[in-house]
């Protein structure tokens, strides 16, 4: 079968297309014809070669989520699912097996789910783990309905999601948002939008002068920069590592705003969000956003394009 991934680590250039063995279901998992993996920043990680891949041999296949057609259940597994099912799976590409970008899955049954009624399979693919990262990140502040939301990076795939999430447990958000993206993030339901920028903290102070309740740092402009935008007290939800730009741990003791990683394994099998998130986005909840599609021969156009930034929703490969 055909799986994208680097033999060598290295920028775009290093992927490319090899030939390996088919899976097959083994017990208590599902095999997926895959139709449409996302691009997601995780896979330019480990493309480059930036994390510890242990004894894993080439090639190494990046891809955290798929959407398919089930066509394999093994012995045991326990899934109302069927051969012919159309569904999207969050995957973990450090597994022995690598990740998603590959035409057949073999999964745990607990990391599958149907896909969204009446969407493509690209559309499906951008949802089991943005939809889980952002589900993640809005749960770990524990807000109550009423508080205040700011959300940086509203306009990506995670920040959306967590804008679109916060308003149906019935929060206010503020989100970030340049001039050409401020209708879009106004769409998905921010009740006000400011200028993004790293001194954003400053304009969401204005939008809420005693401090939001919590904020979900999507775009990773780092606790350094946004602890000023949150009240003593308060919470900043990280979804990615955030370097030289993480705050003292003193400086937000002293205030007592909780730092949360956001590691979204912790979700991984969790088959009753998952089938939140499919509620949601047949209800209209949640927006299925595919900024672009390419054959997964095209892998390394896609990988320029995200990593020149500027993406609104997520790129796709299709096999």
């Amino acid at each position: 079968m055909k799986v994208v991934g680097v033999s060598r680590f290295g920028g775009p250039e290093a992927l490319r297309v090899f030939e390996v063995p088919e899976p097959h279901a083994g017990p208590g998992e599902v095999r997926i014809r895959v139709h449409a993996a996302t691009v997601n920043p995780g896979d330019t990680v480990l493309r480059a070669g930036e994390l510890d891949l242990g004894a894993r041999r080439p090639p190494y296949i990046p891809g955290m989520e798929a959407a398919g057609i089930v066509d394999e259940i093994g012995e045991g597994a326990v899934t109302g699912l069927r051969a012919g099912d159309a569904v999207m799976a969050f995957v973990m590409p450090l597994r022995p097996e690598g990740g998603a970008y590959t035409e057949y899955l073999a999964l745990p049954a607990d990391w599958v789910a149907p896909a969204p009624s009446g969407a493509s399979h690209a559309e499906s693919a951008g949802l089991p783990m943005n939809g889980l990262t952002a589900r993640l990140a809005v749960d770990v502040l524990g807000l109550s309905p009423g508080q205040v939301l700011a959300v940086t990076g509203a306009a990506g795939s995670v920040g959306g999601y967590a804008v679109q999430m916060a308003k149906a447990d019935g929060l206010r958000v503020i989100a970030d948002a340049s001039p050409a993206d401020a209708g879009l993030v106004r769409s998905l339901g921010a009740d006000v939008t400011v200028a993004r920028g790293t001194d954003v903290a400053a304009r969401f102070r204005e939008a809420a002068p005693g401090g939001v309740d919590g904020l979900v740092d999507a775009a990773v402009i780092g606790t350094a920069r946004l602890a000023g935008a949150v009240r003593d007290g308060g919470g900043i939800a990280v979804v990615r590592e955030e370097g030289r730009h993480a705050a003292d741990p003193g400086e937000l003791a002293r205030r007592e705003i909780a730092r949360h990683p956001v590691f979204v394994p912790e979700y991984l099998g969790d088959q009753a969000r998952l089938g939140r998130l499919r509620a949601q986005a047949e209800s209209g909840t949640l927006t299925l956003r595919v900024a672009r599609t390419f054959p997964a021969e095209q892998a390394a156009d896609a990988h320029r394009l995200l990593e020149a930034g500027g993406i609104r929703g997520r790129m796709v490969l299709e096999f």
